[in-house]
């Protein structure tokens, strides 16, 4: 019923959209192109789709090769501080490569290109930012809820028109093992349908490890008879307790927030005392959650805090990635015109 209330102001959304998506096509606003190739990360929807892990993939594949890559990032509710949820994590589990965060994104890549002679730029959540000229488009797609309902903000979780599917060079089905097959055919019949035969990728989430509140590795096992309390502020938390089920850990309880939560000192008392309601002996939370977490939770000695630790694992076509991608790689080894 809210759906259908929302849709007159869907309608005025996504006609907004595409008309700042026609005078791109037409190149009435300019896309800049970049002396370095650019590789864009992103989703055609809102809420989790797995993009951050599939960019910390990308950066340490790139790393792994020698190439300098450096992530360019809006910085989405950062309210004014740069070492805050996305871009910390980005910057944590990217060693060595920078994070330049400016909404203003064509400065930040002057920036990454001229200050830390960047060699490939990393375009985190770049798939409508139109205004850098890509030279791999990459989309990561969520297994669960791939097309956002079908409709627009605000009455689904579409950014814009699905036809904007036939922008994406590459798409990465994320949280692969979370749909059932019939599900996947489905989904790559309608990646196909508007974007035609580019790679499809699939991926999942793997919990790999925890950290405790000194920042100690534990084990996943550290964690399998032991009552735990989950909170979050993500896109999909309930895809994150999924995984940990899946894990075989106990969930007795749960506690969710808003996307890019800024969390204080009073939201870790209440999850303390929702922990200790439900008899849970430690309170769990992503990593992103962590780096705004963490200080806080060792302020409370009431309860035991802690966070997962989620990588990226491509279960079906990697190969299809790292070929376009190395191909790049390439263009920068040779210094040829890409």
């Amino acid at each position: 019923m809210l759906r259908c209330v929302l849709g007159p102001v869907s309608l005025a959304y996504g006609a907004a959209v595409a008309v700042r998506n026609f005078l791109y096509d037409t190149g009435l606003l300019k896309s800049h192109k970049l002396p370095v190739p650019v590789i864009s990360i992103g989703n055609i929807t809102t809420g989790g789709t797995g993009k951050t892990p599939l960019v910390i993939w990308m950066c340490r594949y790139l790393t792994g090769k020698g190439v300098r890559c450096a992530i360019l990032t809006r910085g989405y509710k950062t309210a004014g501080q740069e070492d805050a949820d996305e871009p910390a994590l980005l910057a944590k589990s990217c060693p060595g490569v920078q994070v330049v965060v400016n909404p203003d994104r064509l400065a930040a890549a002057q920036k990454a290109i001229e200050q830390f002679g960047a060699q490939i730029l990393i375009l985190d959540d770049g798939f409508q930012h139109r205004r850098i000229r890509r030279d791999l488009n990459i989309l990561a797609a969520d297994a669960t809820c791939p097309f956002g309902y079908g409709k627009l903000l605000p009455a689904g979780l579409l950014r814009e028109h699905i036809r904007g599917l036939a922008r994406a060079d590459a798409v990465v089905i994320s949280r692969f093992d979370q749909a059932q097959p019939d599900r996947i055919e489905e989904i790559e019949k309608t990646i196909q349908k508007y974007a035609g035969q580019i790679p499809v990728a699939h991926s999942s989430h793997r919990q790999s490890h925890g950290l405790d509140c000194a920042g100690k590795k534990l084990p996943i096992e550290h964690f399998k008879d032991k009552k735990l309390f989950v909170f979050c502020g993500i896109g999909n938390p309930q895809a994150f307790v999924h995984c940990l089920r899946q894990e075989g850990l106990n969930v007795v309880g749960s506690r969710f927030f808003n996307d890019h939560h800024a969390y204080c000192l009073q939201d870790i008392e209440e999850i303390a005392a929702l922990a200790a309601a439900c008899g849970a002996e430690i309170a769990i939370c992503t990593q992103k959650d962590w780096v705004k977490t963490a200080l806080l939770c060792r302020q409370n000695t009431k309860q035991v805090f802690s966070c997962m630790v989620m990588e990226l694992d491509f279960t079906g076509n990697a190969d299809k990635i790292t070929a376009l991608v190395e191909r790049l790689i390439e263009s920068v080894v040779l210094q040829k015109p890409k």
